[in-house]
């Protein structure tokens, strides 16, 4: 070092006076954080609901069904509101992740069943009404949407058959039933006919 110039690398002494501040700190922060986590820790309901995180690590499998539950409850919303917007292939996307999720509900089935009518796809729709009502045979919706079906498959004995049951199964305010009744009426006339 040149005799005169001050050296621009502290010396041991102004770190002496650092390390207080430093250890004031630590200290500072020790304190803030054990007084937080007593207020969190006094302030904590025993008979409140453990957070979502502790449950999953309590009971995994219970969170993991919770979750899937969660999602099938969306996705089968989106799905609804996708039928009625006419968004069929959308429809489509969501019913066949609400059948990999639960393959046993039957609305599920019906659904698809109604977004491929939307389609135009009226085999593939058959097939679908036909596995709701395997699994459901009450779902009078799925008899609906099979009649339909069938009648665009030129299937007419078919179709009157699932609309009867449609009308059979369905209560008195179901907002379906006079189109059901009309299209009965109309099937049945053109059969007279042929």
């Amino acid at each position: 070092m040149r005799r005169g110039v001050r050296s621009a690398i502290p010396t041991a002494a102004p770190r002496a006076r650092r390390e207080p501040r430093a250890r004031f700190a630590l200290a500072a922060l020790a304190a803030v954080a054990a007084v937080g986590a007593a207020m969190h820790w006094l302030g904590r309901d025993p008979d409140a609901a453990p957070s979502a995180a502790a449950q999953a690590r309590a009971n995994p499998a219970g969170h993991a069904r919770d979750m899937q539950r969660a999602e099938f409850d969306a996705r089968f919303r989106q799905a609804v509101v996708m039928l009625h917007a006419h968004e069929y292939e959308h429809a489509l996307t969501a019913l066949h992740r609400l059948i990999e999720i639960a393959p046993e509900v039957p609305e599920v089935h019906a659904n698809m069943g109604f977004a491929l009518l939307g389609l135009r796809r009226h085999a593939a729709a058959r097939d679908f009404f036909v596995g709701a009502i395997e699994l459901r045979p009450t779902l009078a919706n799925a008899y609906y949407g099979l009649a339909v079906a069938l009648d665009e498959l030129g299937d007419r004995p078919g179709a009157l058959g699932a609309m009867r049951t449609y009308v059979h199964l369905s209560g008195p305010d179901d907002p379906w039933l006079a189109r059901a009744r009309s299209a009965l009426w109309e099937w049945q006339s053109r059969t007279r006919q042929e």
